[in-house]
């Protein structure tokens, strides 16, 4: 089975990334902190400073605030708009389905395709 430590804090299923074992190992592996971080102040993903060093939880999926102004507005610079709207929709979801099953589930079905 699929670890944990590939279901990110944003909704992201990270054997489906085409970084994976190239340029990042896993959003959970690096801890928040995969290799587009260093080109940020904080070397950290802000979603995953957020939810995970602030608020402790699991994924922003469990936030009372979810989406927040944060998840709406972190966007890749390299995705169009529309892009970015398909992600989003995608990410949240994503974050529903997971809160609602819980990661163990979400992991199975996401990874299974």
């Amino acid at each position: 089975m699929i670890g944990k430590k590939y279901a990110p804090v944003c909704g992201v299923y990270c054997g489906d990334c085409h970084f994976l074992g190239e340029q990042c190992e896993g959003c959970g592996y690096v801890e928040g902190r995969p290799f587009w971080t260093t080109e940020i102040p904080s070397g950290v993903c802000p979603l995953h400073a957020c939810c995970r060093e602030q608020k402790e939880l699991e994924h922003c999926g469990l936030c009372e605030e979810f989406p927040c102004k944060g998840f709406l507005e972190l966007k890749d610079p390299n995705m169009s708009d529309e892009e970015f709207q398909q992600s989003l929709e995608a990410r949240q979801k994503a974050l529903r389905r997971r809160t609602e099953i819980g990661t163990k589930r979400w992991l199975l079905e996401v990874s299974s395709g």
